[in-house]
């Protein structure tokens, strides 16, 4: 791809300076891109090295198991009694650091947009050599081998061995199930099925121009990986749920119809250089979609028309617009890779669209883009340090930097608009508007201090008056010669900044905010929140007991109160402090919340008065569970301990009354027996320990508690979750479970931002499920509604949470695309 001069205007005569600033922006931009080439390199040289040190140790690992091979395969076969364990080719491992994990489950997570951290794992060879390539397919084999054990049935003792990252738990089957169980028996479906009712949030804490009103008095937004459509007045949503991780960004096509939207690469992604190597021979199949890409739907119908960008996007899609001039026969786009490549697709072409050009838009961060909606060739660029104008022709982009000649040149150029004349206005972190007129790249008008900071929004409105929105909580109504018409609207604190205007229907407004809201109104009317949301990473998560209600509680330090009929917030309320857990009462008068200081407070369910705190420890409280009479709290410390409180003065007053001390590592989950004798837990290091709470001691014989009815059942690592996990789990992989009350099902939650429903209880490897996406970051927690009706859940980094409608499942269909089996 060929492009033309950096400067392809004439400079206007007499402006040597404005010459010699160019030329010095031209040369600090080739500085730049030099630095970032050299970077590049030498990134590129270390992974070479890190991956030829890897198939070295690889292969000289395989050579030494060649030696005893043929042993190990007869102790296998006859542990497994004659059955040998299939290993699909090239199955990916998933390596986690076990001090980043600590990290995550701390106050600070060590994942990353949803994706776990991936700290040793195997990648194939530059080299396209078949050789290379089956070698290492072979040597993965046999570390996966060594990994993925299954579990050991001990039929004598009545005891199962589980392996996780090589460590066996032993689990004991009840006495009922010993002469007849088998872990291996494969299971029906879950008798229960779920299906997305609500989501509660919106991405606005760091995504751009993605809110937009829709014909069909539909709001559309995204949070995670779902795009919303909202009808605010018949109180109705509908989800577009193509998307596998985090979507970026949102452009709706001329017609109103199309939406084009981008999204980062998928969990299960693999490295690019093997996908290019070899890639699937289904161009749409699910693994290929992992990967970044932009899919351009029906916002009716709801159906993926066109997947683009598959393999040629490297990061995630920044921004994305369609042309204007031409009815939107054009779709750009700007990857968040280092060169931040800006592509032009003819997106209808084909079901993966053509790609008529592809060049390095800028060394520094790209925030937006967008279409002249006067000249079809033109396209404007905005970000750190720049705004360009290109002009596409001939399969050629010209760049024009834009010139600030004497004017103050700003950090960031944080939004821009185009006028139906074709002039362009731009906003700047100095919180100034600067117009450049249609054609050129110099300053024509601007105007200081529209708002005190960045300029987040500008919409520009069919009768061509501006509106703008700042980091100042104002949004200021200009007319076409960008002078104040007086009328401003400020946005009370707690929904945060304007991050995006829109227009709605009549003279209304819709608003997303930078702390996760979308708010409705007009400069007459105060603004209204239609869609509230969490703004840090979310664990909390508390059923109420008796109403259709649960609270939330997160980073961000606010618990939220929701009613799962109405989808509004009851209440809310800031505690001051990271909260990592939360539980209600067992007569939901009381809602305790737990923190990552080792404080944890009592308050008022309905009021939220605040009747008490305590301290345990230093460490966050990870888990809260009150015993099913309503005598007792446990709590689960990741100091190790659990501490046990008596409850008196319905439910206000909680006396210690001792200390459970055998934990190795952290707790992380907690479930009471059902008469609130006894108590099982897990820790950080996969232990499964049983209690006689009130004596606070370690019961050692835990074949003892093989027949121990539970009242709940959160603990991840029983014998009634032994098929939750999958083949090769490092015990890190689901994050969460619940039993539902009255319902023969369980859901889980995992690392990959699925839910999933088993039968209940799980107990055999072979547990079939079904699976539902929706979730860009790790799920932390899942909980039943009290009648079963609705299962909640909560995604980490993505903030959002979740509500599916449980309903029966008698009739599965074999073409659903939600279910999954092992």
């Amino acid at each position: 791809m060929r492009i033309a001069g950096e400067n392809g205007a004439p400079l206007s005569p007499g402006s040597s300076a404005a010459s010699n600033s160019s030329a010095d922006e031209m040369i600090e931009n080739e500085n730049h891109s030099l630095r970032d080439r050299v970077a590049d390199l030498e990134k590129k040289v270390h992974e070479q090295t890190d991956e030829i040190m890897c198939l070295r140790s690889t292969l000289a690992d395989v050579l030494r198991r060649l030696n005893t091979v043929e042993g190990a395969s007869r102790v296998s076969v006859s542990q497994s009694g004659g059955r040998a364990t299939p290993l699909k080719d090239g199955l990916r491992q998933r390596h986690h650091n076990s001090e980043a994990r600590d990290v995550s489950k701390r106050a600070s997570s060590s994942f990353v947009s949803g994706r776990s951290t991936s700290v040793s794992h195997i990648r194939r060879p530059n080299s396209g050599s078949l050789h290379n390539l089956t070698s290492l397919r072979t040597a993965t084999s046999h570390l996966n081998l060594s990994r993925a054990r299954e579990a050991q049935y001990n039929p004598e003792e009545g005891v199962v061995k589980l392996y996780l990252r090589g460590r066996p738990l032993n689990l004991y089957v009840p006495s009922a199930l010993r002469d007849s169980y088998n872990p291996t028996t494969s299971t029906p479906h879950p008798p229960a099925k779920l299906k997305l009712e609500w989501v509660y949030g919106y991405r606005g804490r760091d995504c751009r121009n993605n809110v937009y009103q829709l014909p069909t008095g539909e709001i559309v937004y995204f949070v995670a990986a779902v795009v919303v459509l909202y009808n605010v007045e018949d109180q109705m949503q509908r989800h577009y749920l193509g998307h596998t991780d985090d979507i970026k960004c949102l452009a709706v096509h001329p017609n109103k119809l199309l939406i084009a939207t981008g999204q980062t690469a998928g969990h299960d992604r693999r490295d690019a250089r093997s996908w290019r190597l070899n890639p699937p021979a289904d161009h749409l199949s699910h693994e290929a979609e992992e990967w970044p890409h932009i899919r351009i739907w029906d916002s009716v119908s709801l159906n993926t028309l066109h997947i683009i960008g598959i393999s040629d996007i490297e990061r995630s899609v920044a921004c994305l617009a369609f042309s204007k001039a031409d009815g939107g026969s054009l779709l750009v786009a700007v990857d968040e890779a280092p060169d931040h490549n800006m592509s032009v697709w003819d997106w209808s072409r084909g079901e993966r669209g053509y790609k008529l050009l592809e060049t390095k838009c800028s060394a520094d961060q790209v925030l937006a883009v967008d279409f002249s909606p006067v000249d079809r060739s033109t396209i404007i660029t905005c970000g750190k340090n720049h705004i360009s104008f290109w002009n596409y022709e001939s399969g050629m982009l010209a760049k024009r930097m834009g010139i600030f000649e004497n004017r103050e040149r700003p950090k960031y150029v944080t939004s821009i608009s185009i006028t139906d004349a074709g002039n362009v206005i731009s906003g700047d972190s100095n919180g100034n508007l600067l117009i450049w007129q249609r054609g050129g790249n110099t300053v024509y008008k601007m105007v200081r201090a529209a708002h005190d900071g960045p300029v987040f929004s500008i919409l520009v409105q069919k009768d061509g008056t501006i509106i703008t929105g700042g980091k100042d909580g104002k949004i200021v109504e200009w007319d076409r010669d960008l002078e104040r018409t007086g009328n401003v609207i400020e946005i009370p604190e707690q929904y945060g900044s304007p991050r995006v205007v829109t227009s709605g229907r009549g003279t209304q407004l819709v608003v997303g905010t930078t702390r996760n809201c979308v708010l409705e109104g007009t400069f007459t009317f105060p603004m209204r929140p239609v869609m509230q949301g969490h703004t840090e990473e979310l664990w909390a998560l508390a059923p109420h007991p008796s109403h259709h209600q649960f609270l939330t509680a997160g980073y961000d330090r606010c618990c939220y109160l929701w009613d799962t009929m109405a989808h509004t917030i009851v209440w809310s309320k800031d505690i001051g402090e990271h909260a990592q857990s939360a539980v209600f009462s067992s007569n939901g008068e009381i809602v305790i919340v737990g923190t990552t200081s080792g404080r944890w407070f009592v308050m008022d369910a309905e009021t939220r008065e605040m009747y008490s705190q305590h301290q345990d420890g230093n460490e966050p409280i990870q888990v809260l569970k009150i015993s099913p009479n309503g005598q007792y709290l446990a709590v689960g410390s990741r100091d190790n301990n659990i501490y046990i409180y008596q409850i008196s003065e319905d439910c206000r007053k909680y006396t210690r009354i001792g200390r459970c001390q055998g934990h190795a590592s952290f707790v992380t989950h907690l479930d009471w027996s059902a008469d609130s004798q006894f108590l099982q837990s897990n820790s950080g290091d996969y232990e499964l320990l049983f209690w006689n709470a009130g004596l606070c001691r370690q019961i050692v014989q835990t074949s003892q508690m093989r027949d121990v009815e539970w009242a709940s059942n959160t603990c991840t690592l029983t014998f009634a979750t032994l098929g939750i996990w999958p083949e090769g789990a490092d015990g890190t992989d689901v994050n969460t479970c619940a039993k539902a009350n009255d319902r023969a099902v369980l859901a889980t939650g995992d690392d990959f931002g699925k839910v999933k429903m088993f039968s209940s209880p799980a107990c055999h490897q072979k547990a079939r499920y079904l699976e539902y996406g929706g979730h860009s970051s790790h799920v932390t927690a899942v909980g039943f509604i009290h009648d079963d009706s609705r299962l909640i859940s909560t995604g980490g980094r993505d903030t959002a949470i979740m509500q599916w409608v449980v309903s029966s499942n008698s009739s599965l269909s074999s073409s659903s695309s939600s279910s999954s089996q092992r």
